[in-house]
């Protein structure tokens, strides 16, 4: 049997199981209004322009305001941004959102800050285990832009949606300060995105983006905050500068985070509908996870794995998106790296390499490994703990990217 002739027979297999797949604690009803916002979005030919993964961050805050700065992809009109209550347990209410422009710090270039609405109204109400899409904003975002979305909330409690390492300075107050561009009320930071978990625009025809899911590389850890140096954010401004059609990147990265099992944030199985698939204008699925299902010395096998990583392909291709691998890096000196694993790791790039099942392969082992002792990252790219690269090795992962492979046709 071909390797494509199993993926058809596995996706068909799937497609009976799919109604059964769903990401965090949502009921029936609040599953069926976050697919129909979709639906609406999708209709209005969104495309990603940032993205973080959703996880339970801490307890909510009544009467709380957010300043969030999240650092934009693709260029577009009729900015829209999606609010989380995935992890909630509780209907959690919006009184104000805002969306301006950055000037520094929590300030904001005078004349930018625009309220959002959500269907025609100023406040929305959100049910447990859902999101809500605001109405698009009229005008031109550019591309590369420090968008700041500032959010108030009146009566938050229970279990707080948000993404934990935002390696992004952000501010927050108590009470409604949402509309007041001066930093002056925003005292407190915070280095966790809460709530946001998405913004879209409307780019040229024809646009579309990628989505990288992954661990903590990939969400940016050992890379210098504030700055945008994470690999997704190289391959962000690599994509302005070419001549592709993918031009919008979504980091859906968390620290710790594995394939197969939750912990830190839900699997890669369990969060790839919410995280990935469920983002507008996505033609490509880039996975890169595995090392912390290795590393934790769980029993986990490459055959475990490979099974995992078959699943987010069929899905994936299931919905009509490409799915491009990377390999996973070499990580000895780590204290959880021993020889059983590292045997792990070589059979699942073995797999990812020369299987097939991929639309595409970019080879990051081989760009991180030293070449003189290749179960090592090269110190050059290394950021000191022997398994995140430094901004060196982010960027040469970014640079690793055949940009064409992120546009295949399915």
């Amino acid at each position: 049997m071909t390797a494509r002739r199993a993926r058809l027979r596995r996706t068909a297999a799937l497609l009976l199981l799919v109604a059964a797949v769903q990401a965090g604690p949502a009921h029936a009803q609040t599953q069926a209004k976050a697919v129909n916002d979709q639906k609406d979005v999708i209709a209005q030919k969104d495309v990603i322009t940032w993205g973080a993964s959703a996880d339970h961050l801490g307890d909510g805050v009544a009467d709380r305001s957010y300043r969030l700065i999240v650092h934009t992809s693709v260029a577009g009109g009729d900015l829209r941004i999606r609010l989380s209550n995935a992890f909630g347990d509780r209907p959690l209410t919006f009184d104000s959102a805002y969306a301006g422009v950055q000037q520094t710090g929590a300030a904001l270039v005078p004349g930018s800050n625009r309220r959002l609405t959500f269907g025609g109204a100023g406040s929305v109400t959100i049910p447990a285990g859902a999101v809500a899409y605001s109405d698009p904003l009229s005008g031109r975002l550019p591309a590369a832009s420090n968008l700041v979305v500032s959010i108030h909330t009146p009566d938050a409690a229970g279990p707080a949606t948000g993404h934990g390492m935002a390696m992004q300075t952000s501010y927050a107050t108590q009470g409604d300060h949402t509309g007041e561009e001066s930093a002056t009320a925003w005292t407190d930071t915070t280095g966790s995105w809460y709530y946001l978990d998405a913004v879209s625009v409307r780019p040229s025809a024809g646009t579309g983006a990628v989505v990288a899911l992954g661990d903590s590389i990939t969400d940016g850890w050992a890379s210098t905050s504030d700055v945008n140096r994470r690999w997704p954010d190289y391959l962000a401004r690599r994509l302005q500068r070419s001549g592709t059609a993918v031009k919008g990147v979504a980091d859906e990265g968390i620290s710790g985070n594995k394939v197969l099992a939750d912990g830190a944030g839900q699997s890669a199985l369990n969060r790839l509908q919410r995280d990935v698939l469920s983002q507008p204008g996505v033609r490509t699925v880039f996975l890169f996870e595995g090392v912390n299902d290795i590393k934790a010395h769980s029993g986990v096998t490459a055959q475990d794995l490979i099974a995992g990583y078959r699943q987010i392909i069929d899905r994936a291709h299931a919905v009509g998106k490409c799915v491009v691998g990377a390999t996973v890096g070499p990580f000895e000196g780590w204290p959880e790296w021993d020889a059983a694993g590292e045997a792990v790791r070589q059979e699942v790039n073995q797999f990812i390499r020369s299987s097939g099942e991929l639309d595409a392969v970019t080879d990051f082992d081989h760009i991180l490994r030293s070449p003189y002792d290749q179960e090592r990252m090269l110190p050059f790219f290394d950021s000191g703990d022997h398994i995140h690269p430094n901004d060196k090795g982010m960027a040469a992962m970014a640079d690793a990217v055949d940009l064409k492979s992120l546009d295949c046709a399915k």
